[in-house]
């Protein structure tokens, strides 16, 4: 038994593509924690400056 009939490629994919939306959900949280980051950043150095 392969991947070869449309149930086990319908269970194949929907694996893989949850897989894939994990690692871009993963992805956008760290763009936006670092996004935070930058913006916490620069508002302690413009209190620094003023």
């Amino acid at each position: 038994m392969g991947r070869n009939n449309e149930r086990n490629i319908k269970i194949h994919n929907d694996k893989l593509h949850k897989e894939q939306q994990k690692v871009k959900a993963a992805k956008e949280l760290r763009k936006e924690k670092l996004k935070q980051i930058v913006k916490k950043f620069n508002e302690d150095k413009a209190q620094e400056n003023n």
